[in-house]
């Protein structure tokens, strides 16, 4: 995203190079609010990225994959006779707060000098440290034949699919992210964004 619009506004403006960066991190299967900073305004990423964010998240009950969504396969399975939508709602409730969550093998965290995910695609085992994080909002949206879907607004350094992975733990059957999509950063939300492709015809 940040090569395309570099290459774009380089080419409206008839310059060689110009800064662009980007506000927090989404995973390759997510979508969602991405800011991106121009020029002068890169100097505002690290104060952008400790804005509160929100998601909404699609969560399958009753299986895990290594990545904790579906960029890797099923590798264990778990019964979920047990949960009902009230058991979901009263578990979620235990995420809210200031907590240490663990943050995912595959993920931009550096572990021995190298990104994590670079390591767990290779099938080399990474511990990360668990890092503390707050949770302000989880709301449960659906429930339905083992998929959940959640609205969470957190702070920095949150990853959705570990809350996912904690998620199951916590409900005894496992879990894994099927969707992920970040609906607001800081001030800036869905409906105010647009696509890399409207922005490329602009």
């Amino acid at each position: 995203m940040v090569s395309k619009i570099r290459y774009q506004i380089c080419r409206s403006l008839q310059i060689n190079k110009i800064k662009v960066g980007h506000v927090g991190t989404l995973d390759p299967l997510a979508t969602g609010v991405m800011i991106i900073c121009t020029g002068k305004a890169t100097k505002k990423i690290e104060s952008l990225q400790n804005q509160k964010k929100e998601y909404v998240a699609t969560i399958r009950l009753g299986a895990t994959t290594p990545s904790f969504d579906l960029e890797t396969e099923i590798d264990k399975t778990f019964e979920t006779g047990h949960i009902t939508k009230e058991l979901i709602e009263q578990t979620l409730q235990q995420f809210v707060g200031t907590f240490e969550q663990t943050p995912p093998a595959f993920s931009a965290c550096r572990f021995a000098g190298y990104r994590a995910y670079k390591l767990a695609r290779k099938g080399i085992e990474v511990k990360l440290d668990p890092r503390m994080i707050t949770i302000d909002e989880i709301e449960l949206l659906s429930f339905h034949e083992d998929v959940l879907t959640i609205r969470v607004v957190c702070g920095k350094g949150t990853y959705i699919r570990a809350l996912a992975r904690d998620i199951g733990s916590a409900l005894n059957s496992g879990a894994h992210l099927i969707a992920l999509q970040r609906t607001r950063l800081g001030d800036v939300t869905l409906d105010k964004c647009l696509s890399v492709d409207e922005f490329c015809k602009t």
